[in-house]
This record gives C-alpha cells, sequence and structure tokens, in this order.
C-alpha cells in the first residue's frame, strides 16, 4: 500500500480520543511521581523503540498526547503508519521538557501499542490468504470507544473495514430473520426501506437459507459458520446463480458479494480463504490482537 493511499485519522477525532486518555490517566494532581522526581527546567529527548517485527499504527495519536500535554514538546516520527518496523528500530523521537515527555509517555504507548499490535495481528492474516481473492475484514467487536482507530489499524495492516456502526448498513442476523418471518422477506423488508446507497447484507447458515437469499439479491451474503466443503458449494450455488441470471438477459444483476464468518482465526483463514469466498470477518485481529511492543527510551537527558 502507497502511503498516499493509507487511511487516514480526522485530527478532532484524534484529539477527543487522547485528551480523554490523559484526563483519565493524570486524574486530579497531575503525574506526581515525574513532578517529586524531576525539575521542572530539565530537558530530555527520547525515542520510541519497537521490540518486535510489525506494522505501525497510531503515531498520530502519540503526536497528539505529547502536545496536548505540552505544547513546546517536538515530536519527529521515523517511520510512518503502515510502515512495517523490525526489533531495535526507532519509529520516532520526542524532546522537550523532561516533565511533559515523561508525564505524556503511557498515553502515547498505550495508543501506539495497542493499534500497532492490530494492525500487525491482521497483516498476518492478510499474508495467510494473499494467494487467494479473499480479503480478512474486522467486526464490530471492538473496545468501546476505540472502533474507528482500531479499523483504521486494520486497513494498515491490509484488512479491509466492515461496517461501522448500525447506521451505516444493514446486516439482518438471525435473530432478525427470526422475528421478521423470513430470510426472502427480511431483506425485501430492508429494500423498501433503505436508500439506495445502503448494502444490504443477509446472514445464512445453510445453503438452503442462501438459496432462498439469493432470490431476495441481496448485496451481500453472510455465510456463517460454514466448513471449507459447504463454503466451496455455497460458492459455486452462487456462481450458478449468477450465470443463469445473465444467460436470462438479467445482464443488470451483480454477482452477490459472500463472507464467510465464524470460527476464524490464525490456523483456519488459509482454507476459508481457498474456497473462494470474497471476504473472511473475524473479531480476532481486533479482540484479539497481542499488543506490539514499544518502549520510549530516554537517550538524552
Amino acid at each position: 500500500m502507497t502511503t498516499s493511499l493509507r487511511p487516514q485519522l480526522s485530527p478532532l477525532m484524534i484529539e477527543d480520543l487522547v485528551r480523554n486518555a490523559l484526563l483519565e490517566d493524570l486524574g486530579r494532581a497531575g503525574d506526581i511521581t515525574t513532578y517529586a522526581t524531576i525539575g521542572p527546567e530539565l530537558t530530555a529527548t527520547a525515542e520510541l523503540n519497537s521490540r518486535e517485527h510489525g506494522v505501525v499504527a497510531g503515531l498520530p495519536l502519540a503526536e497528539a498526547a505529547f502536545r496536548l500535554v505540552d505544547p513546546s514538546v517536538r515530536f519527529e516520527a521515523l517511520v510512518t503508519d503502515g510502515d512495517a518496523v523490525s526489533p531495535g528500530q526507532a519509529i520516532a523521537r520526542v524532546s522537550g521538557n523532561a516533565r511533559s515527555v515523561l508525564s505524556a509517555e503511557r498515553v502515547a504507548l498505550n495508543f501506539v501499542m495497542h493499534l500497532s499490535g492490530v494492525a500487525s495481528y491482521t497483516a498476518r492474516f492478510a499474508a495467510e490468504i494473499a494467494h487467494t481473492n479473499a480479503r480478512v475484514t474486522c467486526t464490530r467487536k471492538t473496545l468501546p470507544g476505540l472502533r474507528a482507530v482500531e479499523k483504521y489499524a486494520v486497513r494498515l495492516g491490509g484488512g479491509s473495514n466492515h461496517r461501522f456502526g448500525l447506521d451505516d448498513a444493514i446486516l439482518i442476523k438471525d435473530n432478525h430473520i427470526a422475528v421478521s418471518g423470513g430470510v426472502a422477506s427480511a431483506v425485501h423488508a430492508a429494500r423498501a426501506y433503505a436508500g439506495h446507497l445502503v448494502k444490504i447484507e443477509v446472514e445464512v447458515d445453510g445453503l438452503d437459507q442462501m438459496r432462498e437469499a439469493l432470490t431476495a439479491r441481496p448485496d451481500v451474503i453472510l455465510l456463517d459458520n460454514m466448513g471449507p466443503d459447504q463454503l466451496r458449494e455455497a460458492v459455486a450455488i452462487n456462481r450458478q446463480h449468477h450465470e443463469l441470471a445473465v444467460e436470462g438477459y438479467a445482464s443488470d444483476v451483480r454477482r452477490v458479494v459472500l463472507e464467510a464468518s465464524g470460527n476464524v482465526n490464525i490456523q483456519t483463514i488459509r482454507a476459508i480463504g481457498e474456497t473462494g469466498v470474497d471476504y473472511i470477518s473475524t473479531s480476532k485481529i481486533t479482540m484479539a490482537a497481542p499488543t506490539l511492543d514499544i518502549g520510549l527510551d530516554v537517550v538524552i537527558g
């Protein structure tokens, strides 16, 4: 991914997230350890160093942490979000009032370590299916308050974003189907309700439900908890349905996008990708991603 095509974060959103994190950490009295041990006139230069291989994400939030604590602190990014890094590699340098640097350290590192972990874990999933046409995508299973930045990190790691919330796409799940009376009726109702720019996805847990869904022409069908053999059959059914529609002169009918979900992890994603599905959604890349080990080391006191 070229730098120009990498996702961007809204500065306003960054500031709100970081300000709240700083308020949580500094509490009512500020960093009393630093105030007690570091003179107000002392300065320091420190580096953020990666201690393992991974993909960096979250540097704009780290920069905001230092800036909000003290606008005079200088933050220099040595890499760009989305870059691969190695153990011992410096990813940023910060210099200024020592109290300010140390007081912002933990919040800055928390954001970068977590988001770099999400990006790095996503990159591992994406690498497993790089030889297929499938893409790994995230879900709404994210840490409260961090969804936008976690989804940003997923994209930096080579993944795709699913819907951001309940308001930007329609996903008809099993409980919706149970209450509304069936797959096709739920899709038709959604189509009547939604604007022309709103995508409609429906979840199915068997091939019979999938066939019913195809008659209603959703944009996406979510194949829930199906094994590789069932997924391959679903792909074949979808292809045949589209070919028959084209042969019937329904040339305006687009092939339904297929998304696989359920039992997706780093061990299973390759086999799922090789079935021919278009997307593979998993909460693992946001909810189970280990943090990337990054530390702040003072180089000049």
